[in-house]
């Protein structure tokens, strides 16, 4: 090519490769499976190979891995992720370990998670927030236990993509053969756990192979991507379906003039002039005024903190929730829910828990109904939970409660159950339903719909009569042709 044919190429930037588009929003991942399957070496590599090891830590790294030193003379790579003393006494991983790495397409959030059975609650508490579940496996181990109780906390936690990291591949001489049988038991227990949406990369962390660079010299038989492909293909946990949701934090009264209800928005948006009900009591008001710490809003999103002020004097306090009127949670006193047992005493039948959700706490019974055998993959009837159990239970409160579904909003579906005796965390939880039926009739059986204009509802539902059984009525403010078309069909 001559001189004038290069400046000629450089003039006109279509014949140039197009740059990549980077994706703003980071991926938040965990990486979790069972002990010694090298989580943090793989998290460690994803880090050294993308660049994201600056000079400093990389001098302290090549410190402090003098005298462990791998046989290829690189650093010990797990300390990158293994902060703790303790965790670099013993080799293992203890707490949740968040890092930040990008590449030229998007930015990640990982949190490391420990395998270890006794940290199942540190690695929960990763999965809680996370779009895709990394799940190692020692290619030589397979599929063990804690694979499979890890794989079914993150689907529970409402993760619905995973990476296979077969990891350690380089140990069993690259076997396809082995790598195929692994990819298929864990597609097989992915499906029974609602996950459709599996990649398998076999690889070694400790070489790099298939992590950010491919293995095609050792392994030409894998054509798929590498992990760093795999993620930056991934996509973001889907928008939540619920209406506004606003859980009141704090009541904000700097003067007589100015009364604002102060929190994080869960769900859903909002603007001025919007109707809402405040929960539990049903009230209804119109927003007023949006305002956050340095200026007033025409709208606020689910992540935002905000002061809500309404149009007139409500009862609204710590713990209560501000809601979409036309879209709103379920109520009642008894729910169906799925927990993961944190505390060595497990999940005691008939004792009653504090459970908190967002900025309230209630009181509970908790009634064990099934767990899960990691084993097989089925649910069996269960009176009590131990350790480390995944179980299915009925919650019944002392007073109203408000969530919606964990699928819909894992804000506020999601909560905590606290030993009042000694104020540990026991359990993690997601409710699923409202329990349904009443008194043991069959729920449809014992549903009832009145049709009737909003003034005289409102009337009829703050009358003695009605008031002592609000938990147990649903009320659904529609127009007159929604309310027509549900007596055609109730009425066939």
């Amino acid at each position: 090519m001559t001189a004038a044919n290069t400046v000629l190429a450089i003039a006109h930037p279509e014949t140039q490769p197009a740059p990549a588009v980077r994706d703003s929003r980071p991926l938040r991942l965990i990486t979790c499976g069972s002990v010694d399957d090298g989580k943090s070496t793989l998290i460690g590599r994803l880090l050294w190979d993308t660049k994201a090891v600056k000079e400093d830590q990389a001098a302290t790294l090549a410190r402090e891995s003098s005298g462990k030193q791998n046989d290829l003379g690189l650093p010990d790579f797990a300390l990158l992720l293994d902060g703790l003393q303790a965790e670099r006494e013993q080799g293992i991983t203890i707490d949740v370990a968040y890092r930040y790495f990008s590449t030229d397409k998007r930015s990640f959030i990982v949190a490391d998670t420990p395998g270890h059975e006794q940290y199942t609650r540190n690695m929960a508490t990763g999965a809680s927030t996370a779009d895709l579940a990394v799940l190692l496996v020692d290619a030589r181990a397979g599929l063990l236990v804690q694979t499979r109780r890890h794989a079914t906390i993150a689907s529970l936690m409402g993760i619905r993509q995973f990476v296979l990291a077969v990891n350690k591949i380089d140990l069993t001489d690259y076997d396809r053969a082995g790598f195929d049988a692994i990819s298929l038991e864990f597609r097989e227990l992915a499906l029974s756990l609602g996950v459709r949406q599996v990649t398998a990369i076999p690889m070694s962390a400790l070489k790099g192979e298939n992590v950010v660079y491919p293995g095609t010299a050792t392994m030409p038989w894998y054509d798929g991507p590498t992990l760093v492909e795999a993620l930056e293909l991934a996509t973001l946990r889907g928008a939540q379906t619920t209406g506004f949701r606003l859980p009141v934090q704090r009541v904000s009264r700097p003067g007589e003039s100015f009364r604002g209800y102060q929190g994080t928005v869960a769900g859903g948006s909002v603007k001025p002039g919007d109707s809402v009900a405040i929960l539990p009591s049903g009230q209804l008001a119109n927003v007023k005024q949006i305002v956050t710490f340095d200026l007033v809003r025409n709208a606020a999103v689910s992540g935002d903190a905000i002061t809500l002020v309404l149009d007139r004097q409500v009862d609204v306090s710590r713990g209560d929730m501000i809601v979409a009127l036309e879209n709103q949670p379920l109520t009642g006193r008894s729910f169906d829910a799925q927990i993961v047992a944190l505390q060595p005493d497990g999940i005691q039948p008939g004792k009653r828990y504090w459970l908190k959700a967002g900025s309230r706490r209630q009181r509970v019974m908790v009634e064990p109904v099934s767990q899960l055998d990691l084993a097989s993959g089925k649910w069996t009837p269960a009176t009590e939970l131990a350790v480390n159990a995944i179980g299915r239970v009925h919650l019944a409160f002392d007073e109203t409660a408000i969530f919606d579904p964990y699928d819909q909003n894992r804000t506020t579906g999601a909560f905590i159950l606290i030993d009042p005796d000694t104020n540990n965390t026991v359990a993690g939880g997601m409710v699923s339903a409202q329990r349904a039926g009443f008194g043991g009739l069959n729920a449809d059986a014992a549903r009832v719909v009145l049709s009737l204009p909003a003034d005289l509802a409102d009337q009829l539902l703050a009358g003695e009569l009605l008031s002592s059984r609000r938990d147990e009525i649903e009320v659904r403010r529609m127009t007159a042709g929604e309310a027509q078309a549900i007596f055609e069909q109730t009425n066939g």
